[in-house]
């Protein structure tokens, strides 16, 4: 069940969420995972997460889910950005509502996937997968792919790969989260269904509000961060919170928060049940990207200037959260590919149809 506290478009009391937040906080909380000495934790808490349902909750039961609301599943990913979360809870509900889009049921286990524009791979007439693909999110860790392929002749297809089929070259992001180059030479797939028409610019309409979840997630946590130092950190005598120009930097984070979270929370309202998505998804969608893009530029700025040298430290948890927020930031389309895409709608619609469009949101 979806509800707004106060001005918060996002709050959200069900059960999946608060879940998600106890088991973040149980076994993969910043703290620890920034202090552990090697990944053993790691495993542990996929499994706590698998138990919980939360990885497949955008896949209906009939196909192997968890069939969880949009807005659960959106829940999810905000409590997962609060926690910095190095682990692909994002990118597999992102692939389990790709492969539910197409009628495939959802395997078990942790799944990445891509669904960029110029798809490098191809599937043959004789049901094989070859090509590159670059900088996958958590390919190594993964068990299995969801992309998208060029058929042989014409056409393209979601595509379901098992990753022990491909050759997987371990890369970091910004970040430091795996971001692999995958390499397949006629590999068999799973399973393969058609693309419905507008498939590819849904995925990335989900996927841009899938990340600009997170990043508002995370947003929040830099601002608590910054908060709680700044009433810590005593210079002169009194807590830098008390300085004129510390609570200015503060408020400013506060206002860049709010407004993402705003963004976002409209454009997870505006995402249908059952797509294909309309023009007000790709308006919503893309002003989200492109503000909360904007919102982590200057939070992570500020609540590095709050925090001092002690922020760029790896014993402090900051990092963890603006390094992924500056990562996140280009992940299906940056700020200046979905401005581009407003600006194409809005011109092929014309100047008379901007104030109507935006009134109705």
């Amino acid at each position: 069940m979806k509800t707004r506290v106060g001005n918060d478009p996002m709050a959200n009391d069900s059960l999946v969420a608060e879940t998600a937040r106890r088991i973040f906080t149980d076994v993969c909380d910043p703290q620890t995972v920034n202090r552990a000495s090697d990944d053993s934790w790691r495993a542990p808490a996929w499994a706590a997460m698998e138990e919980a349902g939360l990885p497949l909750a955008w896949v209906p039961e009939a196909l192997g889910g968890g069939g969880a609301g949009l807005a659960d599943g959106f829940a999810v990913l905000r409590e997962a950005g609060r926690s910095a979360l190095p682990l692909p809870i994002a990118e597999t509900l992102i692939a389990g509502w790709l492969l539910a889009r197409v009628g495939i049921a959802a395997p078990t286990g942790a799944m990445s996937c891509t669904v960029r524009a110029g798809r490098p791979v191809v599937l043959t007439r004789g049901g094989r997968v070859s090509g590159v693909l670059k900088a996958v999110p958590f390919a190594k860790a993964a068990r299995h792919l969801v992309l998208l392929a060029d058929r042989e002749g014409g056409g393209s297809a979601v595509v379901l790969m098992e990753t022990d089929r491909a050759r997987v070259s371990t890369d970091l992001s910004i970040a430091g989260d795996p971001a692999d180059t995958v390499s397949f030479e006629a590999a068999p797939p799973v399973a393969v269904a058609e693309t419905p028409g507008d498939f590819h610019d849904d995925a990335m309409l989900m996927g841009a509000t899938v990340r600009a979840m997170q990043m508002a997630g995370a947003l929040e946590a830099i601002l608590n961060l910054s908060v709680a130092y700044a009433n810590e950190r005593v210079a002169f005598g009194r807590p830098i919170g008390k300085f004129q120009a510390v609570q200015q930097s503060l408020a400013r984070l506060a206002g860049e928060v709010a407004a993402a979270i705003a963004a976002v929370g409209s454009a997870a309202d505006a995402i249908p049940a059952a797509p294909p998505f309309d023009e007000g998804v790709l308006l919503e969608a893309a002003s989200a990207k492109i503000r909360v893009g904007e919102a982590a530029a200057e939070g992570a700025a500020i609540a590095h200037q709050v925090l001092g040298a002690i922020g760029f430290t790896q014993e402090h948890v900051l990092h963890r959260y603006t390094r992924r927020l500056w990562a996140w930031r280009d992940d299906f389309g940056s700020e200046s590919l979905w401005a581009v895409k407003l600006g194409q709608l809005i011109a092929a619609k014309g100047a008379d149809a901007l104030w109507p469009m935006l009134a109705t949101r």
